[in-house]
């Protein structure tokens, strides 16, 4: 199933132009519902994909079906490690042969053992959970940006070359309140350090290229709805995410794979910037008090 859609000529900035037509995009996690939802929002407009898998066979075969390699050269979906320097590096030496050069990483890339789920890090089950979720969370995103960064600036595209790196709001939770069944300390610790990349990588790749991220909450897929976590939890649980949600409820993919766009190839004046889509769970659910009716005297005038 192809998604070729002519997307016109549209201006970024006072003199930026950006076509997003034929523009190379590098995503890792396309075989799972939020990626699927953001390789289908770039091709929409005519984007050509590179989207490297690992595991989720069955997963990585129904990406091939919607997005199948083929003469055109609109989709990659080579077998990759992210976590391994050699195969990373093979990896763009392909990207670089197909399709001769990159516009837009989006650092899509991560795991997270939910508590609720693995349990304890201390159960053998987890030997290597906590390396895993920094290996994958983390570094497999320092791989892709040093090896992204200079064909990002080899790229003649004026004003359309970005980097979008994903985080979770584990980075300000740690395993506490509602969301204390679904972040364990490694993920925690390592969407923490996120940032710190985004920032120092904004000012590396200024001034052609932007690096922004996108921090998420509950996504439905990602850690609610349609999740084994989400499932083994009981009915208050759900209820008490609910109550500290101001919105009410989880995100859904395309809503984020629609973030991710804007953030790629529209703030075109943004960089080093954290985005929160977590429908407000960071503020609390808690409604403000009505206002008290003071304590003045009718006639006693306010104090200056």
């Amino acid at each position: 199933m192809l998604h070729r859609l002519l997307h016109p000529f549209r201006v970024v900035g006072p003199t930026m132009p950006f076509l997003s037509e034929n523009m190379i995009v590098l995503l890792p996690g396309a075989a799972r519902p939020i990626g699927r939802a953001i390789a289908r929002r770039f091709a929409q407009v005519g984007a050509r994909l590179v989207m490297p898998v690992f595991d989720w066979p069955e997963s990585v075969a129904d990406l091939r079906r919607e997005f199948p390699d083929d003469d055109a050269c609109l989709y990659w979906t080579p077998d990759c490690d992210l976590r391994s320097p050699e195969q990373v590096a093979a990896l763009f030496a392909g990207l670089k042969r197909r399709f001769g050069g990159l516009n837009i990483l989006i650092n899509n890339i991560e795991r997270g053992g939910m508590p609720v789920v693995h349990g304890s890090y201390d159960a053998p089950v987890n030997a290597q959970q906590w390396r895993l979720e920094f290996a994958t969370t983390l570094e497999a995103k320092r791989l892709l940006f040093q090896r992204a960064l200079p064909m990002l600036r080899a790229s003649a595209r004026p004003g359309g070359k970005a980097v979008v790196n994903i985080s979770s709001i584990a980075a300000l939770t740690g395993r506490g309140g509602p969301a204390a069944p679904f972040f364990s300390e490694g993920y925690s610790l390592a969407n923490r350090a996120i940032r710190g990349l985004t920032e120092a990588w904004a000012r590396e790749a200024a001034p052609d290229i932007r690096v922004n991220e996108l921090m998420l909450g509950f996504i439905e897929s990602r850690h609610g709805e349609g999740t084994r976590g989400w499932a083994a939890l009981h009915e208050e649980e759900r209820a008490a995410l609910n109550r500290r949600t101001p919105l009410g409820r989880r995100g859904l993919p395309n809503e984020v794979a629609e973030a991710v766009y804007f953030l790629a190839t529209q703030a075109s004046y943004m960089t080093g910037t954290v985005l929160r889509m977590d429908g407000g769970y960071m503020l609390g659910g808690e409604l403000p008090p009505p206002l008290p009716p003071g304590v003045l005297a009718a006639d006693e005038p306010a104090a200056p």
